[in-house]
Formats: C-alpha cells, structure tokens, sequence
C-alpha cells in the first residue's frame, strides 16, 4: 500500500476510554480528513480475546488506524495480521503511555530503553502487514537524555520501516507522576522534534502536545509535517469543523455541530437496536455546543435521561431541541432589529 504523508497532516490522538467507535464516528462527522485511532488495545488481547469487541468499527470511519500494545515481536505481527483483516488503513505501536498498567506489561513508554526491541517489533509487524507500520512516542523518559533517547529511537525505527513517527513532545516520568501528570506537567519541546525532521526528511513526524488551535495547528506544519490531537479533540469537536477547510482546502462535511449531530442519529438508532446502550453513545456528546445558549440544559438532559433504561434516540432530539430554542430569536428582538 502507497503511503501518502498527507495521512499524518492531521490526526486525533488514541485516547483510553474516549476514542472508542462511537465517538470516531461522531467525529468523522465533523472532519472528512481526520486520520483516526483508536483506543490501545494490547497484542495479547487481540490474538486470545474478543476481536468484534476489540476491533470492530464502522466502515465510515475510514481512514482509521489501530493502536497496538506490546512487545513481543512475533505476537504484534499476529495481531497485526488480524488487524488488517479487519480492514484498518495503519498499524501504529504505542511507545508513549506511561501509565502503571503498561508499565507493569513491559510496553508503552518504558520501551523508550529498549529501541533495539522496538525496532524488532516493527520490523516483525512490517513482514506481516502490507498496512503502513507506525510508532509513537516520547522524547524520553525518567532521567533519559531527550535527544539521545528521541534520535537512537527514531533510527531504530526508521532503519526497521516505520513508515512514520508520531512524537508526543515531552518527556514521561515513570517514577513520581500519574499518567494524568504526565500529559501535563512534564514541559513540551517542540523544537527537539522540529530538529528530528530536519535529521529525517524522507520520514513523516508527527507532533503531538499541547496543540490546542488551528493556529497552533499551521503553526506546527512550518515544520513538521503533522499535527496529532488529543484532548481538544474530544472536549471540543467544535474545532474538527475546521480541520478540513483550514488545513485540507475542503469544506467541512457539515456546516456545523449541529447539523453533524443530526447525521449522527440514525448511526445512534442502528446500534441502539443492536443492544448498545444510549448513555455509552452520549457520553462522546456532552462537549458540544460549550459556551453556546441551551448548552448547559443539553448536557443535564443527556446526563439524566440517557443512563435511564429503554432510552432511545428521542433522549437526543429533545436535548438538541434545547440548544435549538436557545438560539431561536425573539419576537420582540425581530421587530426592534
């Protein structure tokens, strides 16, 4: 498969328990050109678990990427394997998270030492897939050097076929932050990964941290050559509606969020009547419309009437309807106008 490095312009960060299918649906809505990854889901999990469960996604979503855990070569080009039947667009390997559990499994962002090891892992997973072959990372962690550890990385990596880098611009401290720390207290340094391109021209980076805007975002793209984002991404969605024209040349696939929530209800009503539950849906939507007349009652009717049993996609008409009759002019405001 061609890899194209407008892939990476622009891509929504794997996030635990928030970019599950539902809410990659709900942004594919707002932005055409998105690349999307999923939640980390481990080797191990994959080759002995549930696989729908685990890797079943909408076909609207493409283009998607799955984000691997690991670190056992031959078990991450198994499941590699079984993530392209599945019909994902990338492969990328999780070198970055620092959270206890992927520390105690060996993976995530300790393999930061070991980029010999993660070198084999790509090179295992490159033989398995004809799929793109990606790694993310940190710039280091614990007492690492940043652009030793970064570069002997990026080398290894390379040298074994990574087709891109996804770089998250701090370090991670395994030793005395919690993950939520982490994505916050250690300080960012764009320009380590800005001086990686230079050093790999022919290799696509991403940067990924603290990216919050579209200024930001074309900021960074004088640069590198993507931007990747986390958490704006979610509590935001607002700002995917820009993506696609301000970074893309595209229109938006919706003229707002709100017409995007529309186009969102049938997806809500096909796996309603598949036994999902409303409130597992909703939950990707409370975020939306911050800041904007009838926002605040929004959220309070899905937060109340989605958890309730037998909730159906009405739950969500009537809350937009809140937001709808917020922004309906009054009669008073027409005549004096």
């Amino acid at each position: 498969m061609p890899v194209k490095p407008e892939s990476w312009r622009f891509s929504i960060a794997p996030m635990m328990e928030w970019t599950d299918r539902h809410y990659r649906v709900l942004a594919r809505l707002h932005s055409r050109k998105a690349l999307l990854y999923t939640e980390m889901v481990t080797s191990a999990a994959i080759i002995h678990g549930d696989r729908e469960r685990l890797l079943g996604f909408d076909a609207s979503e493409h283009p998607v990427a799955v984000q691997l855990g690991g670190s056992n070569p031959d078990e991450l080009a198994r499941a590699a394997k079984i993530c392209a039947e599945f019909g994902y667009d990338e492969v990328n390997l999780n070198v970055g998270c620092p959270s206890d559990r992927v520390q105690n499994g060996a993976f995530g962002a300790c393999l930061m030492r070991e980029p010999d090891l993660v070198a084999r892992c790509v090179a295992a997973m490159k033989q398995a897939v004809t799929l793109p072959v990606t790694v993310k990372c940190r710039i280091g962690v614990d007492d690492q050097e940043p652009r030793e550890a970064l570069f002997a990385m990026a080398r290894a990596v390379v040298d074994a076929g990574a087709d891109a880098l996804i770089v998250h611009a701090r370090k991670a401290w395994l030793k005395g932050l919690s993950p939520k720390e982490n994505r916050d207290i250690p300080p960012l340094d764009y320009a380590l990964v800005h001086e990686l391109k230079r050093a790999f021209p022919g290799t696509p980076i991403a940067i990924n941290g603290g990216i919050e805007t579209i200024d930001a975002m074309q900021d960074q793209l004088e640069h590198v050559d993507g931007v990747m984002i986390g958490r704006a991404a979610y509590h935001n969605l607002s700002l995917l509606q820009e993506v696609d024209p301000q970074l893309f040349g595209v229109p938006a696939p919706h003229d707002s969020s709100r017409a995007a929530v529309s186009a969102f209800l049938p997806y809500i009503e096909r796996n309603l009547s598949q036994g999902v539950r409303l409130a597992d849906i909703t939950r990707h939507m409370l975020g939306l419309f911050a800041g904007r007349p009838g926002a605040r009652a929004y959220r309070r009717h899905l937060a109340t009437f989605a958890v309730k049993r037998g909730a159906d996609v009405r739950v969500v008409e009537d809350a937009l309807a809140l937001v709808d009759h917020a922004f309906v002019p009054r009669v008073e405001d027409c005549l004096s106008a």
